[in-house]
């Protein structure tokens, strides 16, 4: 059945994380239906509502016991192309998001430097990959992730060896646990660049100080911490961003954040790429730049030049 007025559907699995926008959808009046795939159901034979699809499916969804809803996602948004919807952060999206390993192979593929990285399937691979790599210190990190989960450092072989065989050992949902060079922050920050529509929109800078929780949403912060450790700070360079924005347009990402540190010599590494992008209300309240509000007027921007008249 076809709906009888065209909307934004954004396809979730997590309401606190899409609240912020439905907010600023309903706001500027912009018709919009959440579709929420925690769970759920989809014949193949129907046909799609008229309207556009923004998918904000999050590679740590199995961190809120939706184990399966990435992969469930990828299969509606494939139906949703094939029946030529318009999807914005489609199939390429979610193939990245769930996969920082794809991440970095394509960010290698636009010439954009990536700390030296090593793939591991098997815990007890990890001390002679580690021995491989042999950079210290080094990080690990689950391949499909979110939420800094399974980051740690080890300044050797010896700290990695005692995780590995502990019972604090952190088992990655998809078996593969990345082994990578630890990029020490110049000012003990690491950087976020948000981008929507596959434009620039602002930096944030981000204390690492207190560990490799990133996540800006409001449901991450450390509790009772009065001090934002994430700052808005000045536009990228101008080569910077060409070189982002041309990769999220090789790649087929409309709303992201690249997540960079760059090191002593001034060199600059991207170690993340989020296509679930969230967005910190302390940071943005302070600047009086709000993120929301720009991806609700691009999505609203998107629908009207997919269908001619859009009802208010």
């Amino acid at each position: 059945m076809t709906a009888k007025q065209p909307k934004v559907y954004v396809l979730h699995e997590n309401l606190e994380w899409t609240q912020h926008l439905v907010t600023w959808l309903e706001r500027n009046a912009i018709p919009y239906e959440l579709w929420d795939l925690a769970t759920g159901v989809l014949d193949l034979t129907s046909t799609p509502r008229e309207g556009i699809f923004y998918n904000r499916i999050s590679a740590s969804a199995h961190t809120r016991n939706h184990r399966f809803t990435p992969e469930f996602g990828q299969q509606v948004i494939k139906w949703l192309e094939d029946n030529h919807r318009i999807v914005l952060n489609g199939s390429n999206a979610i193939d990245l998001e769930i996969s920082k390993v794809r991440q970095y192979l394509a960010l290698q593929q636009s010439n954009i430097k990536t700390p030296k990285t090593i793939a591991v399937l098997g815990k007890e691979k990890l001390v002679a990959a580690a021995q491989q790599l042999n950079i210290f210190p080094l990080i690990t990190k689950h391949n499909r992730a979110g939420k800094g989960a399974g980051v740690h450092r080890f300044d050797s072989i010896a700290e990695l060896e005692r995780y590995v065989n502990s019972t604090d050992f952190e088992e990655p949902v998809d078996g593969i646990t990345l082994l990578q060079q630890y990029i020490k922050p110049i000012d003990g920050r690491i950087r976020r660049s948000e981008f929507i529509g596959r434009k620039f929109l602002y930096t944030v800078a981000i204390d690492s100080s207190q560990g490799f929780e990133l996540c800006p949403a409001d449901e991450c912060q450390l509790p009772n911490v009065s001090e934002s450790k994430f700052k808005i700070i000045a536009p990228l360079a101008a080569q910077q961003q060409s070189a982002y924005e041309q990769f999220l347009t090789a790649n087929r990402l409309d709303v992201a954040a690249v997540e960079w540190v760059e090191d002593a010599n001034h060199q600059k590494y991207v170690y993340d790429v989020n296509t679930n992008t969230n967005y910190n209300d302390q940071a943005e309240s302070k600047a009086q730049i709000f993120a929301h509000e720009h991806l609700a007027l691009y999505l609203q921007q998107v629908l009207e030049q997919q269908y001619a008249v859009v009802a208010k």
